[in-house]
Formats: C-alpha cells, sequence, structure tokens
C-alpha cells in the first residue's frame, strides 16, 4: 500500500508539472541540436562535506568559515555540506533517474594534495574517492564536466606564499593540473580550469566577503589586503595559470586522451540604466571589466584598452610570450549567468585616493529603474529573473569574442530556506520550472541566431553551501533535508527537467 501511495503521489506530481510546463513554452529537448548536452552541476566545498576525512587539507574556505562565521549569512560552514562525499552513488542513481547527460564536478585541490603540492604528497584516499565518482557516473551513462579550481585553493599555499598573490602558484596549479590529467584524463572529457576566476578575484580580493576575505579597509571589515591593485595580480597570476594549463593540456594529453579544455566566466548581462551616451558608456564598462577582464586576454592576448586605461600602472603587463601563450587558450567558454542589471555612469569623489575594482568600473548597477524592477525578484536581493539577458550575453559573446562553443555552466535561481514550509509544500518550486523554461527559450534563439552553444548545466544538481548565504538559499532541483539526515528529495523541477528530457512523459513516471 505504501509503494502505490508513493507511486500515486509522484504521479499527481508529474501531471502537475506536465500540465503547468506546456501552459508555459512549446520546447523540449528535441527542439535542441542532437549532440546538445542536459546537465546540473556542483562544487567540491559546496557539497562534498567530509573535511575532515580521510587527509583531506584545509582550503581557503574552510579557514574562512571558521575564522570569520558572521560574514556568512548562519555562520554555517561546509564541514559536512551535502555529505556527497559517502553518498555519491545515491545522488548518481537519482540523476540517471532524471536523465541528465552530464554532471559538473569540482576536485577538491586540498583533497587530492593536502599541502597543495607534488612535493608534499599525494592522498591516494582521495584520488581513489574521485576515480571511483567518475567510475560511477560513466557507469550509468553520466559524462562528467570536471573542474580543477571552484574557489577553494589549498590553505597551505595561502599560509606560504598568499596563494593568488604570488607568482610561484601558477607552477603549483600546473602540478596539481598535470597531475589530475594523468590520472583522470583516460575517462573525463570536459576539463575546466578554473571557476568565476573574476568573481573569486572581486570577492576574494576586492570586498573580502569570500575567501581568502582581503579588501582595503575603507571596502570592508578585512584583516589585510588592498582592494586597489590585489585583484588586478590575483587575476593575472590565474590567467597565466590557465593559459599553461590549456598547453600543457593540449600538448601532453589531448592527442590521445581526445578532450576538450575551457575556463568559466561568470557576468551578469548589462542594460543602460539611461537613453544616453553615458549610460551606455557605464554598461559598455562594465562588460569589460566584468567579462572581458578574462575573455579579451584569453582571446585576443591581452587585457582590453578600457581595462588598461583606466587601471594604469595597478595592472601588471605580460611579456610577449605570456600574450603568445594565452592567445586562444580555450577550446571552449563556460559561461555562468544568472540575472541582468542597470548600469548608471558615476563619477566618485575622493577617487585618487580611494582606488578599487568597484570604482573603476565607474558605474553604479542596480535592480531598479523608476521603482521598477528589471524582472521577477527571487530570494536573493541581487538575483531578478531577466532570460532575456542570457540571448543578449550570448550574442555579445559570439560577436566581440570569435563566437567560440559555449557551455552555459551554471544558470538558476534559489528559493528562501524557509523551516516553517513542509517538504511537501518546499518541493513545489514551480518559479524554478518557469526560470528554466524561460531561459531555454532565450538559449534557443541564441542558437537560432547563430550562437555555438553546446550544453546547459543547471546550477545547482542539489541545495547546498552557498558561500556567504550559507544554508539559507536553495538553488537544488534536489532538496536536502537539513535537518534530518541529510534526506534527498526530488523537487518539481526535477520532475520537470525528466519530463523535458524525454519524448513520453507520460510514461517515465
Amino acid at each position: 500500500m505504501a509503494k502505490l501511495g508513493s507511486l500515486l503521489l509522484r504521479t499527481v506530481m508529474l501531471l502537475i508539472v506536465i500540465s503547468f510546463s506546456a501552459a508555459l513554452a512549446d520546447i523540449s529537448r528535441s527542439s535542441f541540436p542532437e549532440d546538445f548536452i542536459f546537465g546540473a552541476g556542483s562544487s567540491a566545498y559546496q557539497s562534498e562535506g567530509a573535511s575532515l576525512a580521510d587527509g583531506r587539507g584545509p582550503s581557503v574556505w574552510d579557514t574562512f568559515t571558521h575564522i570569520n562565521p558572521d560574514k556568512i549569512s548562519d555562520q554555517s560552514n561546509g564541514d559536512v555540506a551535502n555529505d556527497f562525499y559517502h553518498r555519491y552513488k545515491e545522488d548518481i542513481q537519482m540523476m540517471k533517474k532524471i536523465g541528465l547527460d552530464s554532471f559538473r564536478f569540482s576536485i577538491s585541490w586540498s583533497r587530492i594534495l593536502p599541502n597543495g603540492k607534488i612535493s608534499g604528497g599525494v592522498n591516494s584516499i582521495a584520488v581513489k574517492f574521485y576515480n571511483n565518482l567518475i567510475n560511477e557516473l560513466l557507469s550509468n551513462g553520466i559524462k562528467p564536466l570536471v573542474t580543477l579550481l571552484h574557489y577553494d585553493t589549498p590553505q597551505a599555499l595561502e599560509d606560504e606564499y598568499t596563494s593568488w598573490l604570488s607568482p610561484k602558484i601558477v607552477n603549483d596549479y600546473l602540478e596539481y593540473s598535470n597531475f589530475c590529467f594523468k590520472t583522470f584524463g583516460d575517462r573525463v572529457k570536459f576539463w575546466v580550469t578554473m571557476n568565476e576566476p573574476n568573481g573569486l578575484c572581486i570577492n576574494g580580493y576586492n570586498n573580502g566577503i569570500m575567501a581568502p576575505g582581503r579588501c582595503s579597509n575603507y571596502i570592508g571589515n578585512c584583516s589585510s589586503g588592498h582592494s586597489a591593485t590585489e585583484p588586478y595580480i590575483a587575476a593575472h597570476h590565474m590567467l597565466l595559470a590557465h593559459a599553461a594549463t590549456v598547453r600543457l593540456y593540449r600538448v601532453k594529453y589531448q592527442p590521445y586522451q581526445k578532450g576538450t579544455i575551457g575556463i568559466t566566466i561568470i557576468s551578469p548581462w548589462f542594460i543602460p540604466k539611461y537613453s544616453t551616451p553615458a549610460s551606455r558608456r557605464a554598461a559598455n564598462r562594465s562588460l569589460e571589466f566584468f567579462f572581458g577582464w578574462f575573455a579579451h586576454p584569453i582571446t585576443y592576448g591581452d587585457y582590453s584598452q578600457i581595462i588598461k586605461s583606466t587601471v594604469g600602472e595597478r595592472l601588471p603587463k605580460f611579456t610577449k610570450a605570456q600574450s603568445k601563450l594565452l592567445t586562444g587558450s580555450l577550446d571552449f567558454l563556460g559561461l555562468n549567468y544568472y540575472t541582468s542589471f542597470y548600469a548608471e555612469d558615476v563619477t566618485f569623489s575622493n577617487y585618487s585616493v580611494e582606488q578599487s575594482y568597484d570604482a573603476d568600473i565607474q558605474a553604479i548597477f542596480t535592480s531598479y529603474k523608476n521603482k521598477t524592477p528589471i524582472g521577477t525578484p527571487t530570494a536573493s536581493s541581487w538575483l531578478f529573473i531577466c532570460p532575456k539577458g542570457i540571448r543578449d550575453i550570448l550574442f555579445y559573446i559570439k560577436e566581440k569574442y570569435n563566437n567560440p562553443p559555449i557551455y552555459i555552466t551554471e544558470n538558476g535561481m534559489p528559493d528562501a530556506n524557509n523551516s516553517s514550509l513542509s517538504i511537501k509544500e518546499a518541493l513545489k518550486d514551480i518559479m524554478r520550472i518557469r526560470y528554466h523554461q524561460d531561459h531555454l527559450s532565450n538559449l534557443l534563439e541564441a542558437i537560432k541566431d547563430g550562437v555555438n552553444v553546446k550544453g546547459y548545466y543547471i546550477w545547482s544538481y542539489m541545495d547546498d553551501f552557498e558561500w556567504s548565504n550559507g544554508y539559507t538559499l536553495r538553488f537544488g532541483l534536489i532538496f536536502i533535508d537539513f535537518k534530518n539526515n541529510l534526506q534527498r528529495y526530488l523537487k518539481y523541477s526535477a520532475y520537470w527537467l525528466k519530463m523535458f528530457l524525454h519524448k513520453n512523459p507520460i510514461n517515465i513516471i
């Protein structure tokens, strides 16, 4: 009887989702190119947990959350997270049930190399875990897309030489990447060198709200840092590490492993707040400082002229050899898109004294114009639902950066972690279904316009630790009951995606 009741509940849920989504959009998997990849994503620190298990070394996020709990909304950390480390087989079975083509995850550098370096010793238990994870995915018909760095730099390297502020990290990152290619590359065919390096530089070195938590004292509450220079220094070393790693992979591994390698950049779309030349320049400047900061050197071998002229002597310079190494250093580009902003031109007072990355953009970003929101609000103060922005930024990339193959490596929206809701009510994430359908509709229009989009990954596969928001926001297709043994439940959006990915939804219950 219990089995029958569960089946009836799933049937009712799926029929509700079918009815709702059919009214929203007339698109399905078959609307997209045959080889188009649909997946969902996670990252090591946000989902693995097991922070002290089996020889793992600490990352900067372990240190940051334990020393600065006040910088996390609920004063939480990723010590346990979703316990993906111990429950990955269960989670992969749910991926298979939904019908994902691919799963994006990151390798924890400090789990593989507890001291950050090959010379400090390799953690064989960690190697076994990632081998088992990759094999389990493949045995269930799910392609792994692996990110080598997703914010969680080893604390050992931060202690030794302040990690990304030192050129020493380029070689250490290269050795770590080489080990991963050599160990896992026979099965992994999609590699991302770094996730959101621009986000790491902005939030870790400009405003200090994320690890390693550095900023000037006139920007935020940080014990050390320099917001006028450190974001650019860290970015410079990340770009050099990326380029060296891509060359290594292309020369040493790609000829016989037959994989591809790229980088993931996060960027909103920026809309001029007013129909004025100044607002249009502000929107363009914002795109250059967010997206172009990394995309321009990787495509053309140097920073854009706007960044060079604005930042001046504070901006590090590439040698001719470095520029050559950077040019074209990607097989594909990963784009993380969540929302759009209005950009308004601004001239900061005291600008020559209180310099920072933010001040360099000379723009204010808002989600309102004349008290009207740019899109539907969500549980996050910065994320308003703006589906057309994904089409606009994709077309911008096509026109400005030689139309590279693009994977949407993150796209998603949060619900509040509302403890007053029953689990049954919390699973009814209808807004999330609308969000993804509307973004996929605009994505399809971009493809029809000639943008070379190859795949779409939902963020996130499961509710998880959302950095400075802790567990206050839920982005997942899978509901995690953080109060009751981390039980997993498919949300309505998971059933919608299951329906979307199958030709005959009535027969997939």
